[in-house]
């Protein structure tokens, strides 16, 4: 049985009404919370964990910790939503709330993030695989390869072949336990130097792709929220 994965939430706030009203409607999402008093001890906690969600009690503190998220060497970037005294758009969140808090402004907020964080899991979850298979480029070479990864944008391997970013590679996956291989063909998007690669998806067959999506929620559920989305 796959076991249910929870969203991460870091709390950055030192008001009492805040934490309180935020925490008890993040309960509500299952979304579990880390609470930091302070924009340094949230970048410490950021550091070191993969969280899905950052809510900010913001003032002009916070403009380094928004900064620091937004650093390119961060893959995957966490949704933000800002806590703000004005009704007024934050740099760098994608959504800002205003005090004081209410449940009902704190759950639209949360169901906005939470429907974003679905999304961006989805779209960057790697799920791991070792299948070997016979790639083709565009002028029919062979080129072995041994899949390593694959979410639902593309996919890992590796290849003891030179293979030049750009080129795109066909080849039938069999996904372990699936009743029959998907046809996928995939442009490679960048390469090492010990063999490694990463690909884009560019054509899966319909069917094909539907067998892929349910593949692959069978592999990571998300908890479901206490609320209606």
């Amino acid at each position: 049985m796959t076991a249910e994965m929870e969203f991460e939430c870091v709390l950055v706030s030192r008001d009492p009404g805040v934490l309180c009203t935020m925490n008890r409607v993040l309960e509500k999402f299952s979304i579990s919370t880390c609470v930091c008093f302070t924009s340094t001890k949230a970048s410490d906690r950021l550091a070191g964990s993969g969280a899905d969600l950052v809510v900010v009690d913001y003032d002009e503190s916070m403009d380094d910790l928004i900064q620091e998220i937004y650093k390119p060497d961060r893959r995957q970037k966490p949704t933000i939503v800002a806590v703000s005294e004005v009704e007024q758009a934050i740099p760098g969140a994608h959504l800002t709330v205003r005090k004081p808090l209410t449940g009902e402004s704190c759950t639209q907020s949360v169901k906005f993030a939470y429907v974003k964080m679905l999304r961006d899991h989805r779209r960057y979850a790697r799920h791991a695989l070792m299948a070997s298979v016979t790639a083709r480029d565009a002028s029919q070479r062979t080129i072995p390869i041994t899949v390593l990864d694959i979410g639902d944008g593309g996919i890992g391997f590796m290849t003891r072949k030179l293979v030049a970013v750009g080129t795109v590679l066909s080849f039938q996956l069999l996904l372990p336990g699936a009743q029959r291989a998907i046809s996928i063909e995939a442009r490679v998007l960048w390469t090492r130097q010990y063999g490694a690669a990463g690909c884009e998806f560019v054509r899966i067959p319909p069917v094909d792709l539907g067998i892929l999506h349910d593949w692959l929620r069978s592999k990571c559920r998300v908890k479901r929220p206490l609320v209606e989305l």
